[in-house]
């Protein structure tokens, strides 16, 4: 295998790049997902959750696209963190994103396994056992795509994104039209209002609101094997993070709504990750239906494979720059993809799976996974809002756009997360915050390895 260090430069557009971007958030995925954890948490306040951390996303996407500027890096915020404060904080907000990665595979292939179970084989679909085992099986067919080469997942992301796509305006239209005038939950301004909130309600949705964004930023990650920009214009990776945010935004609160007005809050939660298929069930004849399976199927694929993207590109580019072992920046000669860091997340994902199907449910699992994840991404990612805000601090003198856009809105996006990621960390439970804090603070052993490691290399 080679040691050669470089990436498939040039291989992506920005149009790419943006479907990158929301295939990493997996909008079904999100949704069938989520919908039972923050309805659980926030009732009819999820829209309200959902606007707001869209809001404060913002900020962090205007952080990681001005950030950007210092050099396309495919490891994004872990490179700009360490540029701005330090090596030791780059270290630990690349460390984030990859613990965030690894619990991300156990949340994200669960659902792509119970759905292809309710296809199949329903009477299986509560049997730890047997999601685990399904859920390792679209861990390893995905894996080998993108081992193959970013063109290929770019080509498999535009086809699952556009089936994706059809299937979901499907389900918004027909909610609209069959229950708009009969609502489960009858809209109010109640649902959007900031008023409605106090501040551990807020922080309670507001984490798991943030796992619905959570992924946008591998476009980020693969600014290297991005196509250069025209002069004069944004790198195409900061504009297809830019379009793949509005979207977002707009989908989440819309399906959101299409959830509480088809759905009561029994039906909700008794669908728990299949709140797709439940409202299809409400709209559709079988076996019309089974599309919203299929949809939730293709979104976890696409989230698995943008997330296996940014767990490696990140490794590599860590591991490249001597903060992680080199081996894992070693580069497949043919595909040119770090084979290595794809492989790790591959085998650690496989671990947890199966160490994951000794826990009680597969709704024990899901919640405790998320909830740690979106615990890591209010690390990370505030980190790079902060580090934005003090880059470009001389930007408050640049006039009131350039104060917002640079400075003000990341600083504060950044200040919610700490205040979100704080505030929640007293509701979870033992198994959550082992997963959440004990993840992060295990990184203290590879940065102490490779501190020996370049102190030898040093002396030799």
């Amino acid at each position: 295998m080679s040691k050669k260090r470089e990436l498939a430069a040039g291989s992506l557009g920005a149009f790419e790049s943006a479907i990158m971007g929301i295939a990493g958030t997996a909008p079904a995925f999100s949704v069938a997902v989520t919908t039972a954890a923050i309805v659980a948490s926030v009732g009819v306040l999820s829209v309200g959750s959902i606007l707001y951390c869209g809001l404060i996303m913002f900020g962090i996407m205007l952080a990681f696209s001005h950030l950007s500027k210092i050099t396309p890096h495919a490891g994004a915020a872990y490179a700009w963190v360490g540029h701005v404060f330090g090596k030791n904080w780059g270290f630990f907000t690349g460390w984030g994103l990859l613990v965030a990665s690894i619990f991300f595979m156990v949340s994200a292939t669960i659902p792509a396994a119970t759905s292809t179970l309710v296809l199949i084989a329903p009477d299986l679909v509560e049997s730890t056992n047997w999601v685990a085992f399904t859920a390792a099986i679209w861990l390893t067919l995905i894996t080998l795509v993108v081992i193959r080469g970013i063109k290929h997942a770019s080509y498999t992301q535009l086809i699952l994104t556009g089936i994706e796509t059809a299937v979901i305006f499907a389900l918004i239209i027909g909610a609209f039209i069959q229950y708009g005038g009969m609502p489960a939950h009858p809209p109010s301004f109640i649902w959007f209002s900031p008023f409605s909130f106090k501040p551990q309600l807020f922080a309670t949705g507001a984490l798991t609101a943030i796992f619905f964004y959570w992924g946008w930023d591998v476009t980020m990650n693969l600014s290297e094997e991005t196509r250069t920009g025209e002069l004069g214009k944004p790198h195409p990776a900061s504009r297809g993070a830019f379009w793949a945010m509005v979207n977002l935004i707009l989908f989440f609160i819309i399906m959101m709504i299409v959830v509480l007005i088809v759905l009561s809050d029994d039906e909700i939660a008794k669908a728990n990750t299949n709140v797709l298929y439940a409202i299809a069930n409400k709209l559709f004849p079988a076996p019309w239906n089974y599309l919203a399976v299929l949809s939730t199927i293709l979104s976890t694929i696409g989230t698995i494979e943008t997330q296996i993207l940014q767990f490696s590109r990140s490794m590599f580019a860590m591991a490249r720059d001597d903060m992680l072992h080199p081996r894992y920046a070693d580069i497949h000669p043919e595909w040119q993809t770090p084979w290595v860091a794809t492989f790790v997340i591959w085998f650690l994902g496989v671990l947890l799976l199966f160490s994951s199907s000794y826990m009680p449910s597969v709704k024990a699992i899901l919640e405790s996974s998320i909830l740690a994840i979106g615990f890591q991404i209010c690390f990370y990612m505030s980190l790079a809002g902060f580090a934005c805000a003090w880059h470009y601090r001389d930007k408050l003198k640049s006039g009131a756009y350039d104060a917002v856009s640079y400075v003000l809105w990341p600083l504060l996006a950044a200040l919610f997360m700490v205040f979100i990621a704080l505030y929640s960390i007293p509701t979870f439970d033992t198994v959550t915050n082992i997963m959440g804090i004990g993840g992060i603070l295990v990184g203290f052993v590879p940065l102490l390895l490779g501190g020996l490691r370049r102190m030898n290399g040093a002396k030799e």
